[in-house]
């Protein structure tokens, strides 16, 4: 990397989001480019940004967490009773667990498992996300 190159990268840390925003929106009005990921262009990661498990992607992970990250009071009782089926928890720790969300409820689960149980829940009414 050239000096002039590595002199940029470290201005660039120091912008603030807005800052960064507003160079987004210049260089694409400079260049006539489009920086959105679907519009092809140059995508701009998080200044101090570092590669870790978070930023594999899903094809590249073998062992997904399922978390539970919200219960619609209307929906509690459903998903209280797949939480039960899925973790095997009693009434008590079940109840716990989806009275304190965001909670990580199954850890190391397989791709095809994960999504079932994501589904499982989903489907009664929860918000979960695959980690």
């Amino acid at each position: 990397m050239t000096k002039k190159i590595s002199t940029l990268i470290d201005e660039l840390k120091t912008l603030t989001l807005l800052e960064a925003a507003e160079l987004v929106k210049a260089i694409e009005e400079t260049f006539d480019v489009d920086a959105s990921p679907a519009g092809g262009g140059v995508m701009m990661m998080n200044a101090g940004a570092t590669i870790s498990e978070d930023n594999v992607s899903d094809e590249e992970k073998t062992e997904f967490d399922v978390s539970l990250d919200e219960v619609p009071k209307d929906k509690k009782i459903s998903i209280l009773k797949i939480i039960r089926s899925i973790t095997e928890l009693g009434l008590k720790e079940a109840k716990e667990v989806v009275e304190n969300t965001p909670k990580v409820i199954k850890e190391g689960l397989s791709k095809t498992a994960a999504e079932e149980t994501k589904k499982l829940l989903e489907e009664a009414g929860a918000v979960v996300t695959l980690k």
